[in-house]
């Protein structure tokens, strides 16, 4: 990998305005495409991220493993009263995440995202992604954009590539799934790829609709708070009976807005609709899992193997609060740690020490302490070396590196692949994606 990436870099800084004339194509393909949306726009570096085969199967070892620990988790919730205790769930959500969801999968999508050194091959997890897993979008457009790279279409000329395909092979695992579904009606179910559409990413879902209606499926994009329920059937905004939903609504949405969505939540809740994934995800969606992963009775759950496992990858966790720690304990050694809101996505008031001054980060521990804040390990990510044509002196920096590992049901579906050039890589701020290539 450090090979071909060098090979790329040789490459820019011997045709360097002939890929930056590249760069600009690829930005306007980018901004053209169904990746601008909602004012916003992926921004890419100039080069790719490869993958070698090795480390596509310590990825899939990676999946393998964690899912298994996540299975156990979900289990126990389930069947445990005293485990449930030692989560942070409402009394309305717990009764979602405790409504049977009649198929042969507690977790059928994820995104598992994790730093990994290339080098010697540690990593940590960064977080876990359940409800709402979202960037396949991202790098179909971005696996399309690259043909127009001129270091790329060299790199091509010596190497043989593939790109992962996540929008087919989730329709295939998401139907499979149906097919054990205890209350599957005769024919084929009329799909609802359900969430709150005003801040969601519409041209995934579209590109995702337009897979589902390929494979010969009605498939609608649904309002969730325009959904009715009557009579034991729940109804589609246009008047259409929905058998079968994919569920993109996050559950913190869902909990924020739920007296709005109170036809979606008695369907889901009489087990009248089939929804893929349904809310026992979030066990593994909330950043509290890491704290209660790292301890008991959590760890007596699992193998020697598995203990290992967590011991080693999962980050050292706990709440910050007054019932947990002083915050002397979090501003003392400020590189050591950053802090995330327990329950959020992208990147949404995430803060690592190491990008802010004694006295900055004592003023952000003190403003979030006690208001519902984790803080973690801070485990500094391998960097590698890239280049943003789009700044005014355009030159190779290193960039952290971090991969989401798409995970249908239980299997290695693909990478997502980001980097930033700060401490976190946050989509609001700093975060770059950049096309995922396998080496064959």
């Amino acid at each position: 990998m450090k090979a071909i990436q060098e090979e790329y870099q040789s490459y820019i800084l011997d045709h360097f305005e002939e890929n930056r004339a590249s760069a600009l194509a690829v930005k306007d393909y980018l901004e053209h495409s169904s990746v601008a949306y909602h004012g916003r726009c992926v921004h890419t570096l100039h080069i790719p991220k490869v993958f070698t085969k090795d480390i596509i199967h310590i990825y899939e070892d990676i999946v393998q493993t964690t899912y298994g620990i996540f299975t156990k988790v979900i289990r126990e919730y389930l069947d445990n009263p005293e485990y449930r205790k030692l989560f942070p769930f409402s009394k309305k959500l717990e009764e979602l995440i405790l409504v049977p969801n009649l198929y042969d999968s507690l977790l059928p999508i994820a995104r598992f995202d994790i730093f990994f050194n290339e080098e010697d091959h540690s990593f940590k997890f960064c977080e876990i992604n359940t409800d709402g897993t979202s960037a396949m979008n991202e790098d179909y457009v971005l696996n399309q954009a690259i043909e127009l790279n001129t270091a790329h279409n060299h790199m091509k000329e010596k190497y043989n590539f593939r790109q992962y395909e996540l929008f087919d092979t989730w329709v295939e695992t998401f139907l499979s799934l149906y097919d054990t579904y205890e209350k599957k009606k005769e024919g084929k179910p009329y799909i609802a790829i359900v969430d709150f559409l005003e801040h969601c990413s519409i041209t995934e879902f579209e590109e995702f609709q337009r897979r589902f209606q390929k494979a010969g499926y009605e498939c609608e994009l649904c309002e969730i708070t325009k959904m009715k329920y009557e009579d034991h059937v729940l109804y589609s905004p246009t008047g259409h009976p929905v058998d079968l939903i994919y569920r993109r609504a996050v559950t913190t949405d869902v909990m924020e807005h739920y007296d709005e969505v109170q036809d979606f939540i008695q369907a889901v809740k009489n087990q009248d609709v089939c929804i893929m994934g349904s809310f026992c995800t979030q066990i593994i969606h909330n950043k509290w899992l890491f704290k209660i992963l790292r301890e008991e009775p959590t760890l007596s759950l699992l193998t020697k193997a598995e203990q290992k496992f967590v011991h080693d990858h999962i980050p050292y966790t706990n709440l910050m609060d007054s019932r947990c720690c002083k915050t002397e304990q979090v501003t003392g050694d400020k590189d050591r740690w950053i802090i995330k809101p327990l329950d959020s996505y992208a990147s949404r008031g995430v803060f690592a020490g190491i990008d802010y001054t004694e006295d900055e980060w004592a003023e952000i521990v003190e403003r979030y302490f006690n208001k519902g804040y984790i803080f973690q390990e801070y485990y500094h990510p391998y960097r590698t070396q890239n280049i943003y044509f789009m700044d005014q002196d355009a030159k190779f920096i290193p960039y952290t590196n971090m991969s989401g590992l798409f995970v249908y049901n239980g299997s290695f579906a693909g990478i997502y692949s980001r980097l930033s050039d700060g401490g976190i890589i946050s989509s609001q701020y700093n975060e770059k994606a950049v096309a995922t290539l396998v080496l064959e």
